[in-house]
């Protein structure tokens, strides 16, 4: 798999094209390019994903904070998984966002050589979401390309929609989260220093150097397993300020402590995947309160993981 930012750096023939945010890759993301993927190479056409970055919503709403369910290089790197040949990210900006939908489908057909167009049937793309499934129908049929629509998935009777494992992380619901996704929730940074307090209290934790921009469940506990290179570890994470140590408002951390690891992680990339939800995040009156706290989180902690699947079961 390629991946590039600039359309200019690619020019193809007879390409299946699908178009879309698809922060976090979820469930529907993935029956979607799966599909093209698999129709594209059957005729021996390349596979294409165009996205953007950032987000569309981002920018034209001028949101701020954190939103997003993967980085740039981690969407990629899964729609990679799926059998695409080239990833496309496209910084999305105003001057974009004023292109007419043929205009924009100009531009894919005269550097992708686009033979399908892919996508849902709610989408839609172009200055004021004019370009509906009917409309680039109809600029196909000048432009040389076909439509086809793929209908959306659901789970546990909901819709998968990044918004909606938006909501859900929100809430805690980390196998909500994981039933839309198809795999846990994981966040992946370097190790960074801290102020070594879990360290003073026994329970030493890697602290995880997250862009402000990626999103975050519900503060608390959560039982993880964490991944350094080829190695896995239980880990028991917390989420959230610290309200015990902490008494002016503070941004939220991630400090996952890898039980019966020993050893140096800063500056080492570690990813955590989260796998179940063990409590909210809370304030001791004590020291010693929070110590005999983590002490029952670690065995909780150990209760659960060894009963959890490697993947999460989407039948719930």
């Amino acid at each position: 798999m390629q991946h590039t930012t600039s359309i200019d750096q690619v020019q193809l023939q007879d390409s299946f094209v699908t178009i879309g945010s698809f922060d976090g890759v979820h469930r529907g993301h993935q029956t979607l390019i799966r599909e093209m993927v698999q129709n594209a190479h059957d005729q021996g056409s390349p596979a294409v994903v165009v996205t953007f970055f950032p987000h569309p919503i981002v920018v034209l709403k001028n949101l701020h904070g954190p939103f997003y369910l993967t980085t740039p290089e981690e969407r990629a790197e899964l729609i990679g998984s799926l059998g695409v040949d080239q990833v496309i990210t496209l910084q999305f900006n105003h001057l974009l966002a004023g292109y007419t939908a043929r205009q924009f489908m100009t531009l894919l057909s005269d550097h992708l050589g686009l033979r399908e167009l892919w996508i849902g049937a709610d989408f839609a793309l172009g200055r004021g979401r004019e370009g509906t499934p009917q409309v680039l129908g109809e600029i196909g049929q000048d432009l040389g390309y076909k439509i086809h629509t793929v209908s959306p998935i659901t789970a546990a009777g909901e819709k998968i929609s990044s918004s909606q494992i938006r909501a859900l992380l929100a809430q805690g619901d980390i196998q909500g989260v994981a039933r839309q996704l198809g795999r846990w929730y994981s966040l992946e940074a370097v190790v960074t220093y801290g102020d070594s307090r879990g360290s003073k209290l026994g329970f030493p934790t890697a602290n995880l150097d997250l862009a402000p921009e990626r999103l975050l469940p519900l503060s608390g506990v959560y039982a993880c397993r964490a991944y350094i290179g080829d190695a896995v570890y239980q880990a028991v994470t917390n989420i959230g300020v610290r309200p015990t140590f902490e008494s002016e408002p503070v941004l939220p951390r991630v400090e996952a402590h890898l039980i019966h690891f020993q050893g140096n992680l800063y500056e080492e990339p570690l990813r955590l995947e989260l796998i179940d939800f063990i409590r909210p995040e809370m304030r001791f009156s004590s020291v010693q309160m929070l110590i005999q706290q983590i002490q029952s989180d670690i065995q909780r902690t150990l209760e659960v993981l060894p009963n959890a699947s490697q993947t999460p079961d989407l039948s719930a």
